[in-house]
């Protein structure tokens, strides 16, 4: 954990100086900073390993902020905090390329749990990914490099969220990917928003295909997911 460089955006400047203190004496090197065009600004000035962001912040709101961090670094897992059952929020920030959220009020234990998980998923995928190189249709598919070719030219580069989803549906060619073994692999949880964010990358990845028919992502109904080439 020690190598683990946090970059911390929340507004609540007493909310977040509790969080950089407990994540310092867990291990985490954290940075806070009060708005997004600050926090935007440490990024692309230094490197971090993880990214923590409030949704709701002035300046710059933390969606935004994820969909400029994408831009740079398509790989960094990016954690929201968000207000409690404002469902779209959670949505939109699985669409702006999160790997993770969670609601406020929660508990820093909760938060220190889910920093954990992301690095597990992490080292796990790392180990699990043997230089892989996957041949769909048209496509190739580089778990290793994350990205997504085409005739030899890189058409997408995926999120890690994107690149785990899309390796286990390689993985499970042609066979049924379970929905929840997908959600409980990747998401850590298997409850509601996390399947609805799921659907919204399965969604991302049938458009990555678009330009080759033969590779299609089916639903298997009340079951799960199916590739087929």
């Amino acid at each position: 954990m020690g190598d683990t460089k946090i970059l911390l955006a929340e507004d609540d400047i007493n909310l977040g100086s509790i969080l950089r203190e407990y994540l310092n004496a867990k291990g985490f090197e954290t940075h806070l900073f009060e708005n997004g065009v600050l926090a935007l600004e440490a990024f692309m000035a230094d490197k971090f390993t993880l990214c923590i962001f409030d949704i709701m912040m002035p300046e710059m709101d933390g969606l935004t902020l994820a969909r400029e961090v994408r831009q740079v670094d398509s790989k960094i897992p990016i954690i929201f905090l968000t207000a409690k059952g404002v469902e779209e929020d959670i949505l939109e920030g699985f669409r702006s390329g999160a790997d993770d959220y969670i609601t406020k009020p929660f508990s820093i234990e909760e938060l220190v749990y889910r920093i954990k998980a992301i690095q597990k998923r992490t080292e796990m995928g790392a180990a699990m990914k043997d230089f892989e190189v996957f041949q769909l249709g048209r496509y190739s598919f580089d778990y290793l490099k994350q990205t997504l070719s085409m005739e030899g030219k890189t058409v997408a580069k995926l999120t890690t969220k994107e690149s785990e989803l899309l390796y286990l549906l390689c993985r499970r060619h042609n066979e049924i990917l379970e929905r929840n073994y997908a959600l409980k692999s990747i998401w850590v949880s298997d409850n509601y928003f996390n399947a609805r964010s799921m659907d919204v990358y399965i969604t991302r990845l049938r458009k990555y295909f678009k330009d080759d028919p033969s590779v299609k992502i089916l639903n298997v109904h009340g079951k799960g997911y199916k590739l087929v080439t």
